[in-house]
């Protein structure tokens, strides 16, 4: 029934989920900004982040650890891949890139299967985040509203980190011509290791402070793969800024969209994805860089 509590409500949601989308987006298109590679391992990142946490609350019954660990370990997962497997792919051909991704995404997301089972797993609000709060005009989940006070946080830090730091500016570089980059003497390799693991952590951060909305499962991160792709082209590969503005603009469109249709929230999405490829080919603030 469309009513204009309901429709606030469904902005705050979608705009909860737009910061989500832009964080896991942040890191992809960060990765294949620099790096030149497309990893459709990343949703299984977000996947693996989230069990990660799991875990560790499992364990320490404390949400914060799990946020830590969960992000850390998939940080440690991204570096490991990108050293002994991605940087082969560097010089391949795109498809080739792809694949290996693709494959690893299934290899992931099968051993977690293997290890935990197909039944979703559940973590907790925090204590303080349990609840719902009065907003005045609407009552809403209390841990929605801290998960976007937390994700915010998170853009924040990351943008300090890419345009605020000399890590952050030799990333950038490399996003426009990482051969210059190693020209100057700067050892690219590194700095791409580095950056697949920011990526990745990225991902994982995001999966384990999903976890107490979205309980979690092996394949939970499928569908959150397919939307981060659609946020990376409306935003413009390479664009930090335009993983932030196509991931608020797709979580409004899902969001608003499932309060009259849920079947055809992904179909709205598509079409404005499909309508920024033909009038603007790089997406609405992507960078001019890797072809």
């Amino acid at each position: 029934m469309l009513n204009w509590a309901n429709f606030i409500s469904q902005l705050f949601n979608g705009l909860v989920l737009g910061a989500l989308l832009a964080l896991i987006s942040s890191g992809l298109t960060i990765i294949y900004g620099t790096l030149g590679v497309l990893n459709l391992a990343h949703g299984a990142m977000f996947m693996l982040g989230g069990y990660a946490g799991w875990m560790a609350f499992t364990y320490t019954n404390s949400f914060i650890v799990a946020v830590v660990v969960g992000a850390l370990f998939v940080m440690l997962v991204g570096i490991v891949m990108e050293r002994l497997i991605i940087r082969h792919f560097y010089t391949r051909p795109p498809e080739d890139q792809l694949l290996v991704t693709f494959g690893l995404g299934i290899v992931i997301v099968e051993l977690v299967r293997f290890a935990f089972g197909s039944l979703s797993k559940a973590v907790p609000p925090p204590g303080p985040l349990m609840g719902i709060t009065n907003l005045g005009f609407m009552v809403y989940p209390t841990y929605r509203i801290g998960l976007l006070a937390i994700v915010t946080v998170a853009l924040l830090v990351l943008y300090f980190v890419l345009y605020r730091t000399r890590i952050g500016m030799i990333v950038r570089a490399g996003i426009e011509d990482a051969v210059m980059v190693d020209s100057l003497g700067i050892n690219v390799y590194k700095i791409f290791m580095l950056v697949f693991g920011i990526g990745a952590m990225a991902a994982g951060f995001a999966g384990i402070v999903n976890a107490p909305v979205v309980s979690l499962a092996p394949d939970v991160g499928e569908a959150i793969l397919v939307q981060t792709f659609v946020v990376v082209v409306i935003g413009g590969v390479g664009s930090f800024p335009g993983a932030v503005l196509g991931g608020l603009i797709a979580g409004e469109l899902i969001s608003l969209t499932s309060m009259f249709n849920p079947a055809y929230s992904y179909v709205v999405l598509f079409v404005v994805m499909t309508l920024v490829l033909m009038f603007r080919p790089r997406g609405l603030l992507g960078a001019v860089g890797r072809e």
